[in-house]
């Protein structure tokens, strides 16, 4: 069974999360060095999410925002699992459970960056009541 319900949820938990990583102090400058404008395309449920590090904003809904120069392609359970700190990008990559379009080494130098931001992912998800997303 899929966590969320439909794409608006996978856009407010998700979202959320990115919204979180580019308002952070520690974070936020480091990001924005990057370059990078990641789009993320997810599915069961379809749900689009672009955060344009650079311009430190993030964009919710297919067809939103900023020009994405990085894209992941997951579904929203490989999604929302990495930001409980149970997936590994390379290893989510090398086995198809996500796909890349544009400079992966761009994306693997984000990684060690968000994982910082995993106990902030959880915290925002039991402050909605959804322990349930957690598997607790």
């Amino acid at each position: 069974m899929a966590y969320f319900a439909d794409g608006t949820e996978v856009e407010h938990f998700i979202g959320g999360i990115f919204t979180v990583c580019v308002q952070d102090p520690e974070l936020k400058d480091k990001l924005a060095e990057s370059g990078v404008v990641l789009g993320l395309h997810f599915t069961d449920p379809e749900a689009a999410v672009v955060a344009d590090f650079p311009s430190y904003k993030v964009f919710t809904g297919d067809g939103n925002g900023s020009t994405p120069n990085v894209e992941l392609f997951m579904t929203a359970d490989v999604g929302h699992d990495y930001w409980l700190g149970k997936v590994n990008v390379s290893v989510a990559l090398a086995r198809g459970q996500m796909r890349a379009k544009g400079p992966v080494p761009k994306i693997l130098k984000l990684v060690p960056l968000t994982k910082k931001v995993f106990p902030k992912y959880r915290q925002m998800v039991e402050a909605e009541g959804r322990t349930d997303l957690l598997g607790v």
